[in-house]
């Protein structure tokens, strides 16, 4: 199945500025498992989370569409990458403890992954899918952020964007959902680094597709204005927004 590959390009930077998602997401993640044989990280990128679960379960499976992704993907002893889509995942039946999607199921036809999701965890297993939106680290200078998102890249963001800007709320989900804590992803950013992440962003490469002509350099220095030192980090926060749901004994979907 065909995928729509927007950060193929970007791949490597992709590794380097993208924010680490907080140990206790998975301390909790691993709390709902019954058990910790295999985790799957569907469309694992980076493969960032993949390998935060390496150090819980026996076995983990990154499973990544572009290949220029999973040359950049991060390496350990329980884990093992493989070219899938998410929508036909080549595992037996009842394979997996824990199945988990990173800051990537907005881009997936729902109603076949759910369907594979249903397919591969065992009874008791959990479908855990989570993402984040715009960060937060000032008033003038998230005004800033917002204002490039919203008004610059307007109409460079794909369709699928929505999912994340609603917080994932609606998204079709195969089971009952049950009730999660909040996490936040933390981090000590400069400002460099701040617009290094803003490149990777999908819009962004998308407006310097069209244009022979790169924002970040005058954001940068709108930033600067309200950063006094930009090799200084400052505090940067994401909200997560978590899903996740368990396979009950003998059922498949919620909706049966």
């Amino acid at each position: 199945m065909a995928f729509a590959d927007h950060f193929s390009k970007q791949a490597t930077d992709y590794t380097r500025y993208r924010p680490h998602y907080p140990p206790e997401l998975f301390d909790y993640l691993v709390s709902l498992c019954p058990q910790y044989e295999r985790a799957l990280d569907v469309a694992t990128g980076n493969g960032q989370a993949a390998v935060a679960l390496g150090e819980h379960f026996a076995k983990v499976i990154g499973c990544e569409p572009s290949l220029a992704q999973l040359r950049n993907a991060q390496k350990q002893h329980t884990l093992e990458y493989l070219c899938s889509t998410a929508e036909q995942l080549p595992f037996p039946d009842e394979t997996f403890d824990l199945i988990s999607v990173a800051q990537a199921v907005h881009w997936f036809d729902h109603a076949r992954f759910n369907a594979e999701a249903v397919r591969l965890l065992k009874p008791g297993g959990v479908l855990a899918i989570w993402g984040y939106g715009l960060f937060s680290i000032a008033p003038a200078i998230d005004a800033l952020i917002n204002d490039y998102y919203a008004h610059t890249l307007k109409g460079y963001w794909p369709e699928e964007r929505h999912w994340i800007e609603r917080s994932y709320a609606d998204l079709p989900f195969p089971f009952a959902q049950l009730d999660t804590p909040a996490f936040h992803i933390q981090a000590q950013w400069t400002l460099p680094e701040v617009i290094g992440y803003l490149a990777t962003w999908s819009a962004t490469q998308r407006y310097l597709a069209d244009y022979n002509h790169n924002p970040l350099p005058a954001l940068e220095q709108r930033l600067a204005e309200h950063w006094p030192d930009p090799s200084q980090p400052k505090p940067i926060q994401w909200p997560i927004h978590l899903l996740a749901g368990r396979k009950q004994e003998g059922r498949g979907t919620s909706n049966e």
